[in-house]
Formats: structure tokens, C-alpha cells, sequence
């Protein structure tokens, strides 16, 4: 019997952490998933990957504006008026790009300061708060790949874990419907992973296979997590065998000069 018969056939294990709490400016998230990972009765293993939802981190940041506190400047009321959209939240999303790549009617599609394409710049309404906060957005975070490594290197201090983390969002595509969950934050995993070199089952040798793993990983988190209110902002990945490599999720963000649709 040859080696790969006697191997079992790979898996992955993903757990949405149930008991996450309701988050507040100022909370600790990594504590927080501590506490969900021993309540469930869990235990981190090295390997191990946490998908987090944006959210989440974006609420322990304070990154909640009121729009009543806005005041939409001249470009935002005209960018608005074509887009038929709130000028105080247009203002935000302006403050939040760096160009608007589509704009028409119903549509505003931005390149973000984070290097990424998509619409609003991420700011949202769903799931921010009670129906009396319906004027609040919730804006991404500052530095979604610091998030990543901050929650990273607590739970690795008070676990003696070494895990991945990533900072998941929910992006639509160009050509497809549908939004899928991506990676905007990453630390202790590589975000794009190089298999040129290597070579295919009948010996071919790749020549442009580069993999977006940290993208498939979130995209898969968000099967458990959800876009409603599962309440499920939390992911466990478990049985993943990855290169021992530091990534960024800027490392997913395709150069402007190699942008064929730019």
C-alpha cells in the first residue's frame, strides 16, 4: 500500500464562535475571542486561523459616525446628486478614496485609501446598531493589516498559540453577482501565495499560478458568518497547511499598471 493510500484524505475544520458579544469603542476583541474560544470549549492549535469580521473591529476602533455630524462639502453634494445618494455619506466615502472609479445613478464605486476597489468604501449601515442609530455608518478600520497582527500577537502572548488572523469584509466582483467575503487585513499567513515553480501532477511546471488564499479563507468564513443577523463575526479554520509566511492583505491589491479593466 503506497503512502498516499494509508494518508487520509485532507479536511478543514471551520467553527463560527458562538458568545461574541455586542462590541463597544474601547473593547478588547482579542480578549473577547479568548473568552468565546474557553466558553465553547475550544483550544487553539499552531495552525489555526481566525477570520474576523470587519465590523467588529471597526466598532472596538470607534470608526461609528453620526451623520447628523457631517457636513457634506461642495464635490459630495455634486457627487451626490449624480449618484442619488445621501451627500453626508458621500462625503465620508470621499474622505475615505482616493478617486471614484464608476459613478452613476444608484452607483459609487471608489478605489479606497487601502488600495482596494469597492462600492461606498466599505462604509455601511447593516448590522451597526440598534434601529434608533439608523443615522450611524460604520467606516472600515484605519489599518486593517495592524488590527490583524495586534489580535494576532495578543492571543499568541496569552496562549503560547501561533495563529493566523484575518480581517474579513464582504466585496461584490466585477462580471459576477454577489457579494463574497475577502481579506482586508492579514498577519502570520501569507496573503497571496507564490506557486510558480512548482509543478502540476503530470509534471508541468507553473508558470503563473499565483493563489489568493487569504481571499479564500475569508470567503469561506463568511458561509458561517453570514450578512444578516446570525451574530457569528467570529471564524475558526482549522487543518490548512500554509507556508511559513508573513502577508499583507495590500499584498492582494493588483498594481494600477496591471489593471487590464482600470
Amino acid at each position: 500500500m503506497s503512502d498516499s493510500a494509508r494518508r487520509p484524505p485532507p479536511s478543514l475544520l471551520i467553527t463560527a464562535l458562538p458568545n461574541i458579544p455586542d462590541i463597544h469603542p474601547g473593547d478588547n476583541v482579542a480578549e473577547l475571542v479568548l473568552s468565546a474560544l474557553a466558553a465553547a470549549g475550544l483550544t487553539l492549535q499552531n495552525g489555526d486561523i481566525l477570520a474576523v469580521a470587519q465590523k467588529i473591529i471597526s466598532k472596538a476602533e470607534g470608526r461609528l459616525v453620526n451623520l447628523a455630524a457631517v457636513n457634506p462639502s461642495e464635490q459630495a453634494v455634486e457627487v451626490a446628486a449624480q449618484s442619488e445618494k445621501d451627500p453626508r455619506l458621500v462625503e465620508l466615502i470621499l474622505q475615505e478614496s482616493d478617486e471614484i472609479s464608476r459613478l452613476k445613478q444608484g452607483v459609487l464605486i471608489v478605489r479606497h485609501r487601502l488600495g482596494f476597489t469597492s462600492a461606498n468604501a466599505g462604509i455601511d449601515r447593516s448590522n451597526v446598531g440598534p434601529a434608533d442609530d439608523a443615522e450611524c455608518v460604520l467606516l472600515l478600520p484605519v489599518d486593517p493589516d495592524k488590527s490583524a497582527k495586534n489580535i494576532r500577537q495578543t492571543i499568541c502572548d496569552r496562549s503560547g498559540i501561533d495563529v493566523g488572523v484575518i480581517i474579513t469584509d464582504s466585496h461584490g466582483r466585477p462580471f459576477r453577482l454577489g457579494t463574497v467575503g475577502v481579506a482586508i487585513g492579514v498577519a502570520g499567513l501569507p496573503a497571496l501565495w507564490n506557486r510558480r515553480g512548482e509543478e502540476d501532477r503530470y509534471g508541468y511546471t507553473l508558470q503563473h499560478t499565483d493563489v489568493g488564499v487569504a481571499d479564500e479563507i475569508a470567503a469561506a468564513a463568511g458561509l458561517l458568518m453570514g450578512q444578516a443577523g446570525e451574530g457569528l463575526p467570529v471564524v475558526l479554520i482549522r487543518g490548512l497547511t500554509l507556508p511559513a509566511q508573513e502577508g499583507r492583505a495590500s499584498d492582494l491589491v493588483r498594481p494600477k499598471e496591471l489593471d487590464l479593466y482600470r
